[in-house]
């Protein structure tokens, strides 16, 4: 039994597949997915695909690549959002240095203000850092506190890792865990709690190794499980169990 804590289901890749693509994941062991939202487009795309799907869950929220598309309204309807009962996370927030398709301080200002939206309806968020890390960092210390849930697809050191764990975070992993050149990201997961780990295919991006290459999508988080369990020295049914509670309980799924 699997979970897969972050994928992007509404993708335009799944469009001729999507149904066979969910009932694939369900015959791969993944009970639950939780599709995220990274514009309030795919945010309300991703709450219809919950709706339809048994064991599909939703997040909504703006990507800091897309902050500049996110209007003053839309922060009430992201806390509207956020009482549907197959809603389980606010997400994808965060920022991104890579592209920089907006600010840096535009990117720190919706960050915050989701932030915010989550702590007034007690919910968790999946966050999203990349080339950001000391800023996320400092805005996670000062406007994250009473908050918790996934750092996306984690990127940053052991010692970054150890410094989210005291805060009360997860740590998502993804198929770079599989990739030759995952330099110390096999060592961190290595060191870890089990119980912090959260397992993410980020579908339909970064197929892991064996489909590195091809479309990502749910029924491959089998993979990124059995690569934890190789690092760890323990067993697939170990690191099933516990990262499927691990999401039960970070995103209170049924």
């Amino acid at each position: 039994m699997l979970v897969d804590t972050h994928a992007h289901i509404d993708d335009v890749k799944y469009d001729e597949d999507r149904d066979e693509m969910v009932v694939r994941a369900k015959e791969y062991g993944v009970t639950r997915i939780i599709t995220m939202g990274d514009t309030m487009v795919s945010s309300s795309n991703a709450i219809k695909l919950a709706e339809k799907y048994d064991g599909v869950y939703a997040g909504a929220g703006v990507h800091p690549q897309e902050a500049l598309s996110l209007m003053p309204g839309d922060y009430d309807t992201l806390a509207q959002w956020m009482t549907h009962p197959k809603v389980k996370v606010l997400g994808e927030i965060g920022l991104d240095y890579y592209y920089e398709n907006a600010s840096r301080e535009k990117q720190q200002e919706i960050f915050i203000r989701q932030l915010d939206v989550a702590r007034q309806m007690h919910m968790p968020v999946s966050i999203h850092d990349r080339d950001a890390h000391g800023d996320t960092m400092a805005i996670l210390k000062k406007e994250g506190r009473g908050l918790t849930g996934s750092i996306h697809c984690f990127s940053g050191s052991y010692e970054m890792a150890k410094e989210l764990l005291k805060m009360g975070w997860f740590l998502g992993v993804d198929g770079p865990l599989t990739f030759k050149n995952a330099a110390k990201l096999p060592e961190i997961i290595a060191k870890i709690p089990l119980e912090r780990l959260l397992l993410e295919t980020d579908s339909p991006y970064l197929a892991p190794v064996p489909k590195r290459g091809r479309r990502n999508e749910p029924a491959y988080v089998k993979y990124i499980a059995e690569k934890v369990a190789e690092v760890r020295g323990i067993s697939f049914e170990e690191v099933a169990s516990q990262t499927t509670q691990n999401a039960i309980n970070v995103f209170n799924l049924d």
